[in-house]
């Protein structure tokens, strides 16, 4: 919804692009400010579950000051409050997951597909119907959803963190590691690369004449494509190694963005870019949890989770955010895409780059027989 939609929402109240970036980026300026705060209080306490439940009730009531203003201000105020309880969902679920499957992490993908599949259903019920009723319903819609979370959020079993010997380490030389380095470094560029597509390419499809419920089947065949990836991810862990699948991820993302960028009036290439999602969200993502979760384990676990989102998806996603904002007024969206392009090249060149000189190598990881 907020990925897909909001956006126009914001346009429809008038907001000019530096706002509409700005409102967008306040998401992942969160994830990246205190996902390492409610990673502490759930290692702390031990009851990581319990801090999921009580921040989607927090998440929910803030959201409600969305029907009580347009201003740019108040909404600034209502985004950030609601964002900051959100912020601690994700990397805990996240944690909570893979400890879950244990040594089966290949298999991950295969749960996190349901989330997919729920953007499939947001962006195609959603974009047939505001193709009839006013943007202004996403409000009620919002609503809704995140009463789901709330609901879903008291369902998840329960877990127990192991022990591990990297237990008495400080967190910070598990961060400074070589290879965690390098991944943290090429997942921030690939979150930047990706920037600009999740604040403005409604709005750029909008704007070449697509129809909102077009958007919303080049928003869905994207993740279509994404949950294929990630019911495969074990075949593909299982014959090469994490690294190799991570590298051609920033090489699709490269070729994504410069097609999105320049054949935005052939849809031929269009639909080829968002098959390319396989690739730059769904195989990347999956291994970059894989490996997350191999870097942290026993008391650093949710802790690796959260540093992972705020370098990562959140301070990536806010740089890119609010690059895009400039880039789309002053160069046009073509320029702003190759942008994405050349952030996505530059963590492929630090990734070859790595692997060239050092001798550590992420190995594939054996499915479940």
């Amino acid at each position: 919804m907020f990925a897909s939609y909001w956006s126009l929402y914001l346009q429809s109240i008038h907001f000019n692009a530096m706002q509409i970036a700005v409102l967008l980026s306040v998401q992942p300026v969160m994830r990246m400010l205190f996902p390492t705060l409610w990673g502490w209080l759930a290692d702390r306490t031990g009851q990581r579950l319990l801090v999921v439940q009580l921040a989607a009730l927090c998440s929910v009531l803030s959201y409600l000051g969305v029907f009580f203003t347009i201003e740019f201000t108040g909404l600034l105020l209502v985004m950030m409050v609601m964002s900051f309880f959100w912020s601690a969902s994700m990397p805990l679920v996240e944690a909570t997951t893979l400890t879950y499957l244990g040594k089966h992490t290949a298999h991950y993908g295969r749960i996190r597909s349901w989330g997919s599949v729920g953007f499939i259903v947001a962006v195609l019920g959603l974009g047939h119907a505001f193709d009839y009723i006013a943007i202004a319903w996403i409000l009620w819609v919002g609503v809704a959803i995140q009463l789901g979370i709330l609901l879903f959020a008291r369902q998840i079993p329960p877990t127990e963190v192991l022990a591990h010997h990297t237990d008495s380490q400080s967190i910070m030389r598990l961060v400074f590691q070589p290879q965690v380095l390098v991944l943290f470094g090429a997942c921030f560029l690939m979150a930047l690369a990706h920037g600009p597509l999740y604040i403005f390419y409604s709005i750029y499809l909008v704007d070449n004449d697509y129809s909102k419920s077009a958007v919303g089947w080049l928003w869905a065949l994207g993740v279509i494509c994404e949950i294929a990836v990630f019911f495969a991810m074990p075949w593909l862990m299982f014959r090469f190694t994490l690294s190799i699948i991570m590298m051609v991820s920033f090489a699709c993302a490269v070729m994504r963005f410069l097609l999105i960028g320049w054949g935005v009036d052939f849809l031929p290439l269009l639909l080829f870019a968002q098959v390319l999602h396989a690739a730059t969200f769904g195989a990347f993502h999956a291994v970059g949890m894989a490996l997350v979760h191999q870097f942290f384990r026993g008391r650093h676990q949710s802790k690796g989770q959260a540093l992972f989102g705020s370098i990562t998806y959140g301070a990536g996603g806010v740089v890119g955010g609010l690059l895009s904002a400039p880039l789309w007024e002053h160069w046009g969206a073509s320029i702003m895409y190759s942008f994405s392009a050349l952030a996505a090249f530059l963590g492929l060149l630090l990734l070859v780059w790595k692997f060239k000189h050092s001798d550590v190598v992420w190995q594939p990881v054996e499915p479940n027989k």
